[in-house]
């Protein structure tokens, strides 16, 4: 998970102070002491000096991109789902350290991110034969169970066992050093693309339902996998739209990010009323890569 600019809240104060202080006059006290006040032109020129220009450019890049793009719940939600995925009991520990109060401020982030993509996005073009080739690719999401051992040698012996009508549950549950399926059989529910180690899943996706495959090697040990139910594939049509949008992701990079931004702001007309702030979009940055 990458961090790409400041916290969200720290944002909204450094722009919040500013409007304050374009009103004029003396500038309030937003800490009173014997020893002096703090006023929020202080305070907004502190934060302004810290993080004024990340700060800023994020607001404005989500101001300019949510009035032509648009990012739904569901595809946030997706994505932070997926984060939590990944790291597991880590999640909590993972926003700390990169600075985010919670998952409101990692969404927002998300929204952002989304909404550049989008904008990127609109220049890429994709032909029928793309389509269809991605199509012919798509891999489903499958279910399979697995026996885990530390050898080969044990491995073959289950094989040969399984191949005499002995049930994969049983031997899961006898032999299997996997503590998250050894107890269900060697169950690991439903999984796609991505889930599982390179070696794991190309064996997986070979099979066909209720077939079992010779002893595979990962970085876990070997396993022997047999396959347990698989979903159909959607006819082509219904998944066009969805295909379209992967492969155009697939496509873009930083630089074309990058330049999609150049061209939303300069359509926007953006003007940085704070001088010392005025040079934060001449080369705005893009974000790191969403896969």
């Amino acid at each position: 998970m990458n961090k790409w600019i400041l916290s969200l809240s720290l944002a909204a104060g450094v722009i919040g102070l500013s409007a304050c202080n374009q009103d004029g006059g003396d500038s309030a006290a937003v800490v009173e002491s014997k020893a002096g006040n703090i006023t929020q032109e202080e305070l907004y020129n502190s934060m302004k000096e810290k993080h004024g220009e990340q700060a800023l450019q994020e607001l404005v890049f989500e101001k300019v991109l949510s009035d032509k793009y648009e990012v739904s719940d569901k595809e946030i939600n997706k994505k932070v789902e997926e984060v939590k995925e990944q790291l597991g009991p880590n999640y909590e520990q993972a926003l700390a350290q990169y600075g985010y109060e919670g998952d409101e401020d990692l969404k927002r982030m998300f929204k952002i991110g989304l909404l550049q993509e989008k904008a990127a996005m609109k220049d890429v073009k994709v032909t029928d034969k793309e389509l269809q080739e991605a199509y012919d690719n798509y891999r489903t999401d499958i279910r399979a169970s697995h026996i885990l051992v530390e050898d080969e040698a044990k491995a073959k012996e289950l094989k040969a066992q399984l191949d005499g009508g002995a049930k994969m549950a049983d031997l899961a549950k006898e032999h299997s050093t996997d503590p998250g399926s050894k107890e269900k059989g060697g169950d690991l529910d439903w999984f796609g693309p991505g889930k599982m180690v390179p070696e794991f899943e190309e064996a997986a996706y070979a099979l066909e339902v209720n077939q079992i495959s010779e002893p595979v090697q990962t970085q876990n040990g070997w396993h022997i996998i047999q396959l347990t139910d698989k979903k159909e594939k959607e006819p082509f049509e219904d998944m066009k739209k969805e295909l379209e949008t992967e492969v155009k992701r697939s496509k873009i990079d930083q630089a074309a990010i990058q330049k999609a931004m150049e061209r939303e702001l300069k359509a926007a007309d953006v003007e940085i009323k704070d001088k010392d702030l005025e040079s934060i979009l001449d080369t705005p940055e893009a974000p790191p890569a969403q896969g």
